[in-house]
């Protein structure tokens, strides 16, 4: 009996004793967690200026990137942990920096050929232009075509005071006999040529302008000007740029893109050639800005440039391929774009439609089968009814995924200007179209279609998509000058002193939207570029100003120190990429006199 008790006792022990020890504190300590992993060491941080994110709760004075993508945006000692022997540390001193300013709609070879030929911008007047051209013709071999760009008859006053619509050939052979001459009007939509550029593509009399274009002509002969379509006429008979001339045009045009803030542009209309050359400069780490390509829709064989599908850039390279830009007319300076009424100071003229609404159509739906963004040149009345109406039966309610726009959108009627937003349309707008044709612009159009041109504001206020771009090399390529005309519209001398039509001006945050988060949206970029937050590309412009906060006069004078592209500093104004100043050390300057005076 004792026995048994005993062994009943020693079985319940060894149960109940370890779970009383669980209820014991234990003598061994209990282990710290363990510390934080160290940050990230950077490659690029920048201190001591305004970050506009453009990121709701996003702010701070200081940013932070790691192979090419945003790591942080906070105050600067918060940055100070990303810090690293092989950080590249920037002080910003002030400076203002923005999400990479990005260009909607530019030609990036033509911004290059520009540096080719003879520069007619800006040029006031027959004569100058023609003092340009005999200095060319001076210099140029016997019968070598003389190449030039970016004169427009409107702002020439003795053309307006006698309404002259075009200059003529008979003005060009008095000082170019034997050179053939093509000049190309600002817009890109009309040239200039001599008798002798006629005579080497067999023009005559009896020579009949293809659809979509025009010939001007005086008394039954051409006259020299050659409009929209009709231009090939002479330019097949041109000599076309080799590789080597567009690499050089290409490169030019980047260094100019650089400069002016830009870390991606849209080249619109790209030629095959140009993208086979922009395709060897990315492989080689040659193209150093982000390009987003629209293959040209007038191709011939439409069906072998779109075969191998949309081609997106891998994250070390920056060339995508992924839209094509169609053209539906001409632009309202050569009186090209179409409209649906005459123009108010050419009665018997309605513009062209350089595609048949049928063609075009069926244009848009084999691109568009094919994986690839469609983009369509549309200026006048006419013409943008009629894209839209197109979009709006080969997209329907898949135009926001498909994202179809509508390229300059200057002219419309009050019911398609809020179709952009109820189709899910953008709308890719240049704003200093409107402060370049401001001029004249109303008497082509008259006093009731001029309040739906350049309507950026009542566009956006129906909650459409605006991307803003600057068409370079018709106008300059400098974004700032593109904010200035969005928030102003108003020229460079602050002319008129209201703004034209202001009610179409926009904010200056809507301003910049138009060139950082619309332009994305418009490259499908929204989830990558466009703001400035972890997790993004360090795509950065750095200005002198703050862009949201500066004053009309301030903001024209905006000048940029700073174009950082993945990360990386691709354009830096002297002296912009220097590191933060040394803090200032104070020291005592108290002393003591054995004498008591006062030292």
């Amino acid at each position: 009996m004792v026995l048994g008790y005993v062994d009943r006792m020693r079985r319940l022990a060894a149960v109940l004793l370890p779970l009383a020890l669980l209820g014991c504190p234990s003598s061994t300590p209990r282990q710290a967690p363990p510390p934080p992993p160290p940050a990230p060491k950077a490659d690029l941080v920048l201190l001591g200026g305004t970050i506009v994110t453009l990121a709701e709760g996003v702010e701070g004075t200081a940013l932070a990137a790691k192979d090419g993508v945003v790591l942080d945006v906070a105050d600067d000692a918060s940055i100070q942990k990303y810090i690293g022997p092989d950080t590249q540390v920037v002080g910003l001193v002030g400076r203002t920096a923005v999400p990479g300013l990005s260009d909607a709609h530019m030609h990036l070879a033509g911004l290059g050929v520009r540096r080719f030929g003879i520069d007619l911008v800006g040029t006031q007047s027959l004569e100058e232009v023609k003092g340009k051209v005999a200095k060319a013709v001076e210099n140029a071999k016997p019968g070598q075509w003389i190449r030039g760009r970016g004169w427009d008859q409107n702002d020439w006053p003795s053309f307006r005071r006698r309404r002259q619509k075009f200059p003529t050939a008979r003005d060009l052979d008095r000082v170019a006999p034997n050179n053939p001459v093509v000049l190309t009007r600002i817009d890109g939509h009309a040239i200039w040529v001599n008798s002798q550029a006629m005579k080497l593509a067999k023009v005559t009399s009896r020579t009949k302008a293809p659809r979509g274009g025009e010939i001007v002509k005086r008394r039954g002969r051409p006259d020299g000007v050659f409009v929209d379509n009709a231009m090939k006429l002479i330019r097949d008979k041109m000599p076309p740029l080799g590789p080597q001339e567009l690499e050089k045009a290409i490169l030019l045009g980047q260094q100019e893109c650089l400069v002016a803030g830009l870390t991606q542009v849209q080249d619109m209309g790209t030629s095959v050639d140009a993208i086979e050359v922009m395709k060897k400069l990315d492989a080689s780490g040659e193209l150093r800005v982000r390009v987003y390509a629209m293959h040209d829709g007038h191709a011939e064989d439409l069906a072998s440039v779109i075969a191998d599908g949309p081609m997106t850039a891998a994250d070390d390279r920056r060339l995508t391929v992924r839209g094509v830009k169609f053209v539906m007319d001409g632009a309202l300076g050569s009186r090209g774009a179409a409209l649906l009424e005459p123009y108010s100071d050419d009665r018997k003229n309605s513009g062209l439609l350089l595609l048949e609404p049928a063609v075009f159509e069926a244009r848009v739906r084999t691109v568009s089968d094919a994986g690839f963004q469609v983009a369509t040149h549309a200026i006048g009345d006419r013409a943008n009814q009629i894209v839209l109406d197109v979009y709006e039966r080969v997209f329907g309610a898949a135009a926001p995924l498909k994202r179809p726009r509508v390229e300059h959108a200057q002219i419309l009627t009050e019911v398609d200007l809020g179709r952009f937003a109820k189709l899910g349309i953008i709308a890719s707008m240049q704003p200093t179209h409107a402060t370049s044709d401001m001029e004249w612009a109303e008497r082509r159009v008259g006093s009731d279609r001029i309040q739906g041109a350049y309507a950026w504001q009542s566009l956006l206020t129906s909650n459409a998509t605006v991307a803003f771009g600057s068409d370079a090399p018709v106008e300059d390529i400098s974004p700032i000058l593109g904010l200035y005309a969005a928030t102003t519209r108003k020229d460079q001398f602050g002319f008129p002193e209201e703004g034209w039509l202001p009610k179409e001006r926009v904010t200056a945050k809507q301003a910049l939207e138009g060139f950082t988060t619309g332009a994305a949206w418009a490259a499908f970029r929204e989830d990558s570029a466009g703001r400035l937050e972890p997790g993004r590309v360090a795509d950065i412009t750095v200005l002198d100003k703050n862009p949201l906060a500066a004053s009309e006069d301030l903001l024209a004078q905006t000048q940029v120190m700073l174009t950082v592209v993945g990360g990386k500093i691709e354009y830096a104004r002297q002296g912009a990429d220097a590191p933060p100043p040394a803090p200032e050390v104070k020291t005592s300057t108290t002393a003591t006199s054995t004498t008591g005076a006062t030292p």
